[in-house]
């Protein structure tokens, strides 16, 4: 009987990114490692899954002796294709990452990183998501798999609640610098979009580019991911999958 923990590793930067490699090295340490991640980047998919073309699947020896596959889809149809065809039994951890760049506050919403994370979650596995501060494509991770190692061992030790699932962003400073690992919640505050107009010179029609920047609404407070990010800690935050406000369902029926 194989009691070694079987590691279900994804992401939304591809297979080919050096977060994902970094985060199957510190995931072996810890039991058998396989590996489903989208071909290509896949960042702000949020949990799209493709309905209207096929999925392909294909292995690939990015990781040397680790079983691992490339998928056309999205992270969410990775993680999918991996319980459902690729493992022959249900995986006792889910990670995603390491990200290349914070997906902190509302980011949650848009991340693939993150929706790799949650279809874990969806599917009753404890999961863990995990970014590094910086979108360098040859960033330093030492920081990063330091922590990713010590929450790992914690979530293999002690589990997580049903329903739940662990957000991990990591300041991308030294070791020397870092203060530690804080829990926290999400920090309230919303990008402020703008979209940057062109005319195409031969259509001569308009086309846009998103930008923006992102407003804080909670500077001040010391519990928030943002606050332990700016203050060199490592963030993580306890997501739930269960989006109902249930404060307001009382409220509600006296509409009616």
């Amino acid at each position: 009987m194989n009691t070694k923990p079987l590691i279900l590793v994804s992401n939304d930067d591809s297979v080919y990114s050096k977060g994902i490699k970094e985060l199957v090295e510190v995931a072996s340490q810890f039991g058998e490692v396989i590996v489903v991640a989208p071909d290509k980047p896949q960042s702000a998919k949020s949990h799209s899954v493709t309905l209207e073309e096929p999925l392909f699947l294909s292995t690939t020896s990015n990781f040397g002796n680790i079983k691992a596959f490339k998928c056309s889809g999205t992270p969410a149809d990775s993680v999918k294709l991996a319980i459902h065809e690729v493992l022959n039994r249900k995986p006792d951890l889910v990670l995603s990452g390491i990200n290349h760049g914070s997906n902190s506050s509302v980011n949650v919403f848009y991340s693939g990183t993150l929706a790799a994370t949650i279809e874990g979650c969806l599917h009753g596995i404890p999961s863990i998501g995990l970014s590094l501060t910086t979108y360098e494509a040859n960033a330093d991770f030492t920081l990063a798999k330091l922590y990713t190692a010590q929450i790992i061992e914690k979530v293999l030790k002690f589990g997580l609640e049903k329903g739940t699932c662990l957000n991990v962003n990591i300041p991308y400073i030294s070791v020397n610098e870092a203060k530690g690992i804080k829990v926290c919640r999400q920090t309230k505050g919303i990008w402020a979009e703008e979209f940057n107009k062109r005319e195409h010179p031969l259509r001569k029609t308009n086309y846009y580019w998103l930008t923006g920047k992102y407003i804080n609404f909670e500077p001040e407070q010391t519990d928030t991911d943002i606050w332990a990010l700016e203050n060199n800690y490592a963030a993580v935050v306890p997501l739930k999958i269960d989006l109902t406000k249930y404060e307001s369902i009382e409220t509600m029926k006296n509409w009616w």
